[in-house]
């Protein structure tokens, strides 16, 4: 199993996940990429613990996704099923299991900061603290046509996964303000949504 963490996981932090898995119980599978999610934790039939999280996450996102679903486990093991997925319990939880991850060794200089901020209080995905998400993706392996939309010039049009073609207008707060071609409505996209931009458009 320590074999397979060091492809996966950064190399200072693959004995203690390996600790984590085995002291826990946990079946854990790496699965390939789910749109909606990068993890998930269930108990199987005969209280098997199982985790999932997606190959194609970086190593530095699949440590957090990794130790995100084990606070799952953790804090339903301690407090009770009935606990809310992501209450107060699994914050403390998360935050106490992540801390000794939160090193020099583990995370690079221009995530560190970003990561220690963000366990002060945990959010239920590392993708809404925005700062954060977009210095995680600094080392996505990027197709060479996809964009973040701040890179988009104002004006352009750009296409999303699932084909829909926006135009991109101003910058709202945090958010970009896009105009969807075919029905005319505004939507707000975060700043590092990755779109493919139409040439000439």
């Amino acid at each position: 199993m320590s074999e397979v963490l060091s492809k996966y996981l950064p190399e200072h932090a693959v004995s203690s996940c390996f600790e984590l898995i085995k002291s826990n119980n946990v079946h854990l599978k790496i699965v390939n990429e789910r749109q909606t999610r990068h993890g998930d934790y269930r108990r199987a039939i005969g209280g098997k613990h199982e985790i999932t999280v997606n190959a194609n996450l970086n190593k530095y996102r699949f440590l957090i996704t990794l130790v995100h679903e084990i606070a799952h486990l953790v804090a339903y093991e301690k407090f009770g099923r009935l606990i809310k997925p992501h209450g107060n319990e699994w914050k403390h939880t998360f935050q106490r299991l992540m801390v000794p991850f939160i090193r020099p060794e583990i995370f690079p200089h221009s995530v560190l900061p970003l990561v220690a901020n963000h366990f002060r209080n945990p959010t239920a995905s590392s993708d809404t603290d925005a700062r954060l998400a977009f210095a995680l993706k600094q080392f996505d392996e990027r197709k060479p046509d996809i964009h973040f939309v701040h890179e988009v010039p104002s004006g352009s049009l750009f296409r999303i996964k699932n084909g829909r073609i926006f135009q991109k207008k101003g910058l709202r707060v945090k958010r970009y303000e896009c105009l969807e071609v075919k029905t005319g409505r505004l939507y707000l996209f975060n700043a590092n949504a990755e779109v493919e931009i139409i040439p000439g458009g």
